[in-house]
């Protein structure tokens, strides 16, 4: 899993160079990313670079950024369907389990979510079998139901 994080739309930046910036971000394909625009810090170099970009744009081009990044990300869940792999379960109650992959951060990437995880605990690994995807969540039933029965 590769992830990163960027800061989009620092003082001065173009639009040549944000369009670069979705290019760099279409192309690397990266698996998790989070973003944050540009905001001043005490005694940082970069509050004295002309040309502030408004919070306006800022917020445009963020939304932009990320807009991008969720069609990346939903693509590459889409290619796990049908995919059998291990995850941690976080949370289980009577509509499923809650749980997240090796590649998911909590509380900051999508879950694995288990139709069939009630009777799951939380810290138990389990493999599920992918059945579907969103921009940022898994889908998923267990691989072996008979941990049901546990």
């Amino acid at each position: 899993t590769i992830r990163s994080t960027f800061i989009v739309v620092c003082p001065g930046s173009t639009d040549a160079e944000f369009e670069e910036l979705l290019d760099f971000l279409r192309e690397a394909e990266l698996d998790r990313v989070g973003a944050f625009t540009y905001s001043p810090v005490d005694g940082a170099k970069a509050n004295e670079l002309p040309n502030p970009v408004s919070e306006e744009l800022k917020e445009d081009r963020l939304e932009q950024f990320m807009a991008v990044q969720a069609e990346i990300s939903a693509a590459k869940l889409q290619r796990k369907i049908g995919r059998t792999m291990k995850v941690l379960v976080d949370e289980a109650g009577a509509d499923g389990a809650v749980a997240r992959s090796a590649a998911d951060a909590p509380e900051i990437d999508g879950t694995v979510l288990i139709a069939d995880g009630q009777k799951l605990r939380p810290g138990q690994f389990v493999d599920v079998i992918v059945e579907s995807a969103s921009d940022h969540d898994l889908h998923a039933r267990l691989a072996n139901p008979a941990l049901q029965l546990i």
